[in-house]
Order: C-alpha cells, then structure tokens, then sequence
C-alpha cells in the first residue's frame, strides 16, 4: 500500500497548486488584471538582431525573419 500514499500524496499537492493557483486570479467583484505591456519598438529604424521580430512571431529577428531575409 505505500504506492497507493505515494500517489495520494502527489495528487493532493496537485490539488493545493491548482487551488493556490485560483485564489489568486482575480474574483467577479475584483477589478481584472492589466493588459500586458507591448515592447517599445522604433517603426522608423530596422529590427536589431536582438530585437522583437516585427512579424508579431514573438521570437526574436535573429531567429525568425532574419534568416528569411538571407536567402
């Protein structure tokens, strides 16, 4: 039977984290979350490497378009 408690154990932590988790978002009566903040970008200036892909991808230039752009 100890493998039963060991699995017991580990769905009730489950239980706890989804349960913490849900207190914590905001109630009916609460007023909801801000929207996240959008990164500052330059429209006038070409993406830096490191930079934001302008494609809305959420990778950064070097990963997505950049490569696209050498071929």
């Amino acid at each position: 039977m100890p493998e039963h408690d060991q699995f017991e154990k580990r769905f009730q932590r489950q239980r706890e984290e989804k349960e913490r988790y849900r207190k914590a978002l905001p109630k009916d009566d609460e007023p909801p979350l801000p929207p996240p903040v959008e990164p500052i970008q330059n429209e006038k200036a070409p993406p830096g490497r490191n930079d934001p892909c302008p494609c809305g991808s959420g990778r950064k230039y070097k990963q997505c378009c950049a490569k696209k752009a050498d071929r």
